[in-house]
């Protein structure tokens, strides 16, 4: 893997326009993340307006969400890293309207990588879907703008 892509991520302070976590995304999930020893967590509840099947939060959507969570658990604490792949299981149809709360953890770092794993929980725990992904570590000098590990 001596060919790893040069990738430069520049974001102006202040930037909000994140689909998962920005503030000035209007069609965005606007999530807020929670760190503690385990991890990262975040609490979501889908609409109308990401479901697949009537009633039911579309797959694509399932995934984005698990990819956010990876995501904004790799870059805690100020490195910067895209999404290299990701894998997602659905477990179960997740209602739309049903408060779901999404879990992350770090489970192998190094200088180049980090992978993370993820779920998806109703609100009496059942898991209704499960994520792996990879990250590529772009840069891991820590930004005065990244407070809750944002992109």
């Amino acid at each position: 893997m001596s060919n790893w892509p040069q990738v430069e991520l520049n974001l102006k302070p202040g930037y909000g326009g994140c689909f998962g976590c920005g503030e000035n995304n209007v069609i965005g999930f606007k999530l807020k993340f929670q760190r503690d020893a385990q991890g990262t967590s975040a609490a979501f509840t889908g609409s109308e307006k990401y479901q697949g099947w009537p009633g039911y939060l579309h797959g694509g959507i399932v995934g984005c969400l698990l990819d956010e969570i990876m995501s904004n658990t790799a870059s805690y604490g100020g490195i910067r890293c895209v999404t290299a792949k990701y894998d997602v299981r659905l477990k179960k149809l997740i209602p739309i309207d049903e408060p779901l709360t999404l879990t992350a953890r770090v489970v192998r770092k190094t200088r180049k990588v980090i992978e993370c794993a993820s779920e998806i929980k109703l609100k009496d725990g059942t898991v209704v879907a499960e994520g792996s992904a990879t990250h590529f570590v772009v840069d891991t000098t820590a930004r005065a703008d990244n407070k809750a590990g944002n992109p």
